[in-house]
C-alpha cells in the first residue's frame, strides 16, 4: 500500500478520482442529472463545481437520452465525458446513444474515430425504492460489443477503476452500488489505475472457489470469514470488471479447488453468473468435483415491502449455505 494512503470512504474515492482527472485533464467534464444534489450523487460529486464551474460539471434537466447524447457527443469531438445516471435504471431511455451509437463507433468509423466517454449508473436498492429504483444492469450492458463494464467493490477499486475508465479510449459502463458508499478503506492519495478486465485473488484457498462483484463482494467476504472459521479453505476472486471478463484467473482457480460458487446482487437467469458456467461448460468440465452454485436475486421484480426485501436479497448467509453445499455434495460417496 502507498506510503499516502488514508482512509476513504467509498463515495469519496469516486470524488477524489473526479477530481484528480479533471485537474490533470481540461478536456474531462462531468454532466448528468443532480450532480450538485446529495440526494442524486451523495457525497460523490461534492466540491466539483466550486472548483471546476458549471461549464465543466453540467447540472441537467431530467432527460436521459439527450443528456447522455450530448455527452458521447461530446467525447467524439474530443472531450472526454462522465456522465452520471443516478438511479441506473432511468439509463433505459438513454439506450441508443449508448449502444447505437458509443459501442458502435469505432468499429464503423474503421477505428479512426472513438466515444472515450464514461456511463456511470449508480444503483440504488432497498429502502423500500421496489421495482423501478433497484435494478442491477451489469449482464445486459456486458451483452453489447464494443463496452467495457466495471463494478468496483472497494474504495480503492473504485478510485483506480474510475480513472482507467475516464482514460481508456473506449465507452465503459461504470457500475456502482449506493450500499457501498459508506464503506471505508486505506486508498493511495496519488492517481492510479485499475486494469480494466482483471480480477483480483482477494483470497487465496484450495477448497472452493467464490467469485462475485460489487455489493456481493463485500457479502462475500463476510461469508469467507465465517467459514475460515470452520476449517474451510475459501479462495475469493472478486471479479471488478465484468466484460471484458477475467476467466484466466477463474480457471486457474477452479481447475484448483474443483468447486465453484457465484454470488451476483442480480437476476440468475442470462447474467454474469450464468456467462462464467457457461464458459466453465466449455472448458469440459472435467476439473468440477460437484456442480455450480449461484446465488442471485429471485426471478422476480425488487418488491417495496421492508420484509420482502429482506427476503429478496440474498447475502452472507445465503452464500455460506451454497459453499457448504457443494463441499458437501463433494464429499458424499
Amino acid at each position: 500500500m502507498s506510503q499516502s494512503s488514508r482512509k476513504l470512504r467509498f463515495s469519496l474515492a469516486i470524488n477524489e478520482a473526479l477530481i484528480q482527472m479533471m485537474e490533470q485533464d481540461p478536456s474531462v467534464i462531468v454532466i448528468g442529472q443532480g450532480v450538485k444534489s446529495p440526494w442524486y450523487v451523495g457525497n460523490t460529486c461534492q466540491g466539483l463545481i466550486e472548483r471546476f464551474g458549471e461549464a465543466r460539471v453540467i447540472d441537467t434537466p431530467v432527460s436521459e437520452n439527450a443528456v447522455t447524447g450530448v455527452a458521447v457527443g461530446a467525447s467524439l469531438a474530443g472531450m472526454r465525458a462522465v456522465v452520471v445516471h443516478p438511479r441506473a435504471d432511468f439509463v433505459f431511455y438513454a439506450f441508443d446513444p449508448i449502444i447505437n451509437q458509443a459501442a458502435n463507433w469505432h468499429y464503423m468509423s474503421g477505428g479512426k474515430a472513438s466515444a472515450p466517454v464514461v456511463f456511470w449508473l449508480i444503483v440504488n436498492r432497498g429502502g423500500s425504492q421496489a421495482a423501478q429504483h433497484s435494478q442491477a444492469l451489469h449482464a445486459l450492458f456486458a451483452h453489447i460489443p464494443g463496452l467495457y463494464v466495471v463494478a468496483p467493490s472497494t474504495p480503492s477499486d473504485a478510485k483506480g477503476l474510475m480513472i482507467a475508465a475516464i482514460r481508456n479510449d473506449n465507452p465503459v459502463v461504470f457500475i456502482d452500488d449506493r450500499w457501498l458508499y459508506g464503506m471505508e478503506e486505506d486508498v493511495p492519495q496519488e492517481v492510479f489505475e485499475v486494469p480494466l478486465g482483471r480480477a483480483v485473488v482477494r483470497r487465496p484457498g484450495k477448497d472452493v472457489t467464490l467469485v462475485s462483484f460489487s455489493w456481493m463482494a463485500e457479502e462475500s467476504m463476510k461469508a469467507v470469514q465465517e467459514l475460515v472459521e470452520t476449517g474451510l479453505d475459501v479462495e475469493f476472486i472478486d471479479l471488478r470488471s465484468v466484460k471484458p471478463l477475467d476467466m484466466d484467473t477463474i480457471l486457474a482457480s477452479v481447475k484448483k479447488t474443483g468447486r465453484l460458487v457465484i454470488a451476483e446482487g442480480a437476476w440468475k437467469f442470462n447474467s454474469v453468473a450464468a456467462e462464467i458456467t457457461t464458459r466453465l461448460v466449455e472448458e469440459g468440465l472435467s476439473f468440477l468435483k460437484s456442480p455450480v452454485q449461484r446465488v442471485c436475486l429471485p426471478d422476480a421484480p425488487a418488491p417495496a415491502s421492508q420484509s420482502l426485501e429482506e427476503a429478496y436479497y440474498p447475502g452472507s448467509k445465503d452464500i455460506v449455505r451454497a459453499i457448504q453445499q457443494v463441499c458437501k455434495i463433494a464429499t458424499k460417496p
